[in-house]
């Protein structure tokens, strides 16, 4: 490479750090450095756990177990997440975790409440579901055991890392852990969570043909054009009233997109203090149960309507932040009301995503964006979902 090529690069990488806000540059070659020194094809099969003996082997067992357990719903993966941040608050990722899987099972309940079961047939709100459900189902069933071995591995007093192939983890995942053990930058961490969960279910779902209906569906592709992809983090603000932080996903089918997302609400959640003392105190306060009513009880209720929603025609409710005069509250049930859990789900299957040390070259971190507050977004965003509701409903 000459001289001149060299310099061109420095500079783009120098600019795109002031850009991005990249404050870790010197962490992302560390990283590219040791993946660099794996072997290229990183496809091999996971270790056999009956390999193993004595305590890891108990261990092995104990968090499987625990994983099961805790993936049985949205409800239960989302509790799972917060009780380990209230535990571990150096794991980050695991109060993003909590916060985005609220946002997973308000889409799910969605799909049978007071708006989208107008419009949505029930063989496609099914398929929507079984969508959304086994993306959360896979990436909680990759990520918690990478939690629950940090957190022996700090009891214990010495790292557990070489035991994360046995659970099928990416070996990119054992490098930025073992990082992280040495460093404690909370930051690094966070950002290999997100790239690492949002590979695995690049190939297991988004490219699955299984879920191609789904994905070229004209529900799906709506979704974007009328901002519907917004990811909410409900907030306490100084007035402790609930407010709304977060972003929007321009397109869930791009892997670079979905990483992005969780980027700028990392940065948003963590580097906006309002923002995650808000989370935290709203948090501790409203159990997650899937109801959009948790966060906006003055605009949604989780108690069911008499009688089929559908069988109505459907009017405006809504108009800003407060219901019309006389207008009732939006339908939005709880999950475990409209949904059972997913007894016997396919195995995750796969390979490593993670095939060469490019990987690290996503770990660059991020500002929180000037516009990180959406509640009135939100609001225009419902009362634009109201309308179309209300002429789908009228045309009946």
């Amino acid at each position: 490479m000459s001289v001149w090529m060299e310099t061109w690069l420095d500079f783009w990488k120098r600019l795109r750090a002031r850009l991005t806000g990249r404050s870790n540059e010197q962490e992302v070659r560390e990283v590219r450095r040791v993946l660099s020194l794996l072997p290229e094809k990183g496809n091999s099969p996971a270790p056999d756990p009956l390999l193993l003996t004595g305590g890891e082997r108990k261990l092995y067992d104990q968090v499987r177990h625990a994983t099961r357990e805790h993936n049985r719903n949205n409800v239960t993966r989302t509790a799972a997440y917060w009780e380990v941040y209230q535990r571990s608050p150096e794991l980050h990722w695991a109060l993003l975790a909590h916060m985005v899987s609220r946002n997973g099972g308000y889409s799910m309940t969605d799909l049978r409440g007071d708006l989208i079961a107008r419009v949505m047939e029930a063989g496609q709100a099914e398929a929507f579901f079984q969508f959304l459900e086994r993306a959360n189902w896979l990436i909680f069933g990759d990520a918690y055991p990478q939690l629950l071995l940090y957190e022996a591995s700090v009891k214990g007093g010495k790292p557990l890392f070489h035991l994360l192939p046995y659970f099928g983890v990416s070996r990119f995942m054992t490098v930025i852990w073992e990082r992280f053990w040495e460093r404690k930058d909370s930051e690094l961490l966070t950002l290999g969570l997100i790239i690492n969960e949002q590979n695995y279910i690049e190939h297991r779902v988004v490219q699955n043909p299984a879920y191609k209906p789904v994905i070229e569906s004209f529900e799906f592709q709506a979704q974007t054009y009328l901002n519907l992809t917004q990811v909410a983090l409900p907030y306490r603000s100084n007035t402790d009233s609930v407010e709304l932080a977060g972003c929007v996903v321009d397109t869930f089918l791009s892997l670079t997109e979905r990483i992005d997302t969780g980027r700028r609400l990392y940065a948003i959640l963590f580097g906006k203090e309002d923002v995650r003392q808000g989370v935290i105190s709203f948090a501790k306060s409203r159990p997650h149960t899937g109801s959009r009513a948790d966060y906006w009880s003055h605009l949604y209720t989780a108690d069911p309507p008499a009688g089929s929603v559908k069988r109505k025609r459907y009017y405006p409710r809504v108009n800003g932040a407060v219901l019309r005069p006389g207008a009732k509250p939006i339908y939005s049930p709880r999950l475990h009301d409209v949904w059972p859990d997913v007894t016997s789900p396919e195995p995750p299957g796969g390979e490593d995503w993670c095939c060469a040390p490019d990987a690290a070259e996503q770990l660059y971190a991020a500002k929180p964006p000037a516009q990180h507050k959406i509640t009135g977004l939100y609001c225009k965003t419902l009362m634009l979902v109201e309308k179309a509701v209300a002429a789908e409903s009228w045309l009946k």
